[in-house]
């Protein structure tokens, strides 16, 4: 019957002059060597793309071909076809159910062909099944997102309020005063229930693409945030009654004290999730309701170490270029917590890692290790922090040295020092604009003399929500957006929210950006100690945009909204 079926396709395909008979020959015998369905085979040898194959198919045999990027999935959670069709079948046979209409089942289908998975498929869900057909990737999305990691999620949580003392090392995990041995406390966090949950919470912020995990206890229930694409979400949390197993388990995994709640602690673990390895850090600070734990997601496999991919303009990425083939200077990257400095940093480390080169960094902490790049963890406890660390620095030959941040007058007197002396540094600040960085440095006592001749530029950059490309609307913008935005576009977008983006219509973030060059002009300012204003102005007259021009340019390439554009450069 399969070979059956697959002649049907190839037929269908040749006859709609989507594939030649000689690519289908090509084709079927690929698939009977390496084995797969007729359909992926065409795909993977690059014929014809997914979509372009299921519309055709889809005509051709009188099936509808729905993307379920449209907003089409919300009848599937709302009338409970998750427990319907369970998550394995659905998830081995790729099916996704849509609507029930009495005994009537919609279901999307990358195979609706398969007679015999839709025969399962009325036996399990006693309906007649009305199939619709979809790209492969447009139903894996769906499952993940509907009742994929979520619904594992759920029925831990779910479990969580069943548990009782029998399922537990002891009597009572609710009285968040209660003294408890530390037997109690570790014997709780190594019992199945809390791991598997433990597992789960960590698991899906993963999925889900989170940056961070806030476990924070609240007077009645606790909460569990997930930080993503800089927003904090909140998730369905678990009894109160597992509070101090969940926090004794994540801090079993960070190796810290688990007896100790009156102080705060920091430490790190790693997840092996598929092929990758995350690193997780873990922040704990006693609240008057228990402990608070932070965990930040580093996911390696998700960062874009790559100027060109950035959000960069493309003259700010020669500017960028040019700074960093420079042989000695300062090059600065400031904005606040969260925004990408050391992204920057490194996607500019990259450019220049080559074997005639001898880099050091220094960090706190050290979050992408890179191969031909000395780094080293600054442990303030034993001495080691980042002015002690750049002393040693100079006595290594270095040729770059990057400093995770200028936190105080020591270190950024060494910084400076180092770049006047031969050697290219690269480091970060906390101010709100590039021009601010300046007079920052300035402020905290290095002499303007000094700052004239060692700075090269100062980056300032903010991380915006990018829309989804999937389920984006455009729309034209009024005459007072036009006029007051000095929008150039009369087409613009804005969020509407689909599978693909949980529903909030972003899906990941992209910098945006002003670059000061220190040009003559601008170091002839510095050395008259201007204010930030004048220093801004005249790098405007020389041609940089601001973070606000940045964030325009996004919204009229259909990059971000308006709304997200106003609202992460508010101050400008």
């Amino acid at each position: 019957m399969g070979r059956d079926k697959y002649l049907r396709l190839g037929e269908i395909l040749v006859k709609e002059k989507i594939l030649t008979e000689r690519q289908l020959a090509e084709a079927i015998a690929y698939q009977k060597k390496e084995g797969g369905r007729l359909g992926e085979v065409i795909i993977k040898l690059g014929l014809v793309n997914e979509e372009e194959l299921i519309k055709v198919l889809g005509m051709q045999l009188g099936i509808p071909y729905l993307s379920l990027g449209t907003g089409m999935l919300k009848p599937a959670t709302d009338q409970g076809l998750e427990t319907l069709v369970p998550y394995e079948f659905a998830i081995k046979n790729l099916v996704f159910p849509l609507s029930r209409n009495m005994r009537s089942l919609t279901i999307a289908m990358v195979d609706p062909l398969d007679l015999i998975l839709i025969d399962n498929l009325k036996k399990i869900t006693a309906c007649e099944i009305n199939p619709v057909i979809t790209t492969r990737s447009d139903i894996t999305m769906a499952i993940e997102s509907f009742y994929g990691k979520s619904a594992m999620f759920k029925e831990a949580v779910n479990a969580s309020y069943q548990i009782d003392s029998r399922d537990i090392s002891f009597e009572d995990l609710g009285g968040l005063d209660e003294e408890l041995s530390l037997d109690k406390l570790v014997a709780s966090a190594e019992e199945a229930p809390v791991i598997k949950l433990v597992d789960l919470i960590i698991q899906q912020a993963i999925g889900e693409r989170a940056s961070d995990i806030h476990i924070e206890p609240l007077r009645e229930k606790i909460s569990i945030r997930y930080r993503i694409d800089g927003k904090l979400c909140e998730v369905s949390p678990p009894a109160k009654q597992l509070y101090l197993a969940i926090i004794s388990r994540i801090k079993i995994l960070a190796k810290l004290d688990i007896a100790e709640k009156r102080l705060p602690q920091d430490g790190a673990f790693i997840v092996r999730l598929d092929d990758r390895v995350i690193d997780l850090r873990v922040s704990t600070i006693p609240t008057i309701h228990g402990e608070k734990v932070v965990l930040r997601i580093l996911d390696k496999s998700q960062v874009v170490l790559n100027l060109n991919q950035m959000g960069f303009e493309a003259q700010q990425i020669e500017q960028l270029r040019h700074a960093i083939t420079l042989p000695f200077g300062l090059v600065l990257v400031t904005g606040p917590t969260g925004s990408g400095k050391t992204t920057t940093l490194y996607a500019m480390l990259s450019e220049i890692n080559t074997p005639d080169k001898n880099i050091i960094t220094v960090e706190d902490p050290v979050e992408y290790k890179m191969d031909g790049v000395n780094q080293v963890q600054v442990k303030p406890e034993i001495g080691l922090t980042f002015a002690s660390a750049l002393r040693s620095f100079l006595r290594q030959d270095p040729n770059v040295m990057l400093v995770g941040e200028i936190r105080d007058l020591e270190t950024a007197e060494i910084c400076i020092r180092s770049a006047l002396t031969g050697h290219l540094v690269l480091s970060t600040l906390h101010t709100n604009d590039a021009a601010s960085a300046i007079i920052r440095l300035v402020d905290i006592g290095i002499e303007s003399y000094l700052l004239t001749p060692s700075l090269i530029c100062v980056i300032a950059q903010r991380l915006v929500r990018k829309l989804c490309p999937s389920c984006k609307e455009a729309y034209e913008p009024n005459s007072q957006q036009l006029g007051e935005l000095k929008l150039k576009s009369d087409l613009i977008y804005k969020l509407k929210g689909c599978s693909k983006c949980n529903s909030t219509g972003y899906l990941g973030r992209i910098c945006i950006s002003e670059i000061i060059i220190a040009t003559q002009q601008i170091k002839e300012l510095i050395g008259q100690k201007a204010s930030s204003l004048k220093i801004k102005d005249a790098a405007r007259l020389l041609g940089m945009k601001s973070l606000r021009d940045s964030a325009i340019q996004k919204v009229e390439e259909g990059v971000t909204s308006l709304e997200e554009a106003i609202s992460v450069t508010l101050e400008y």
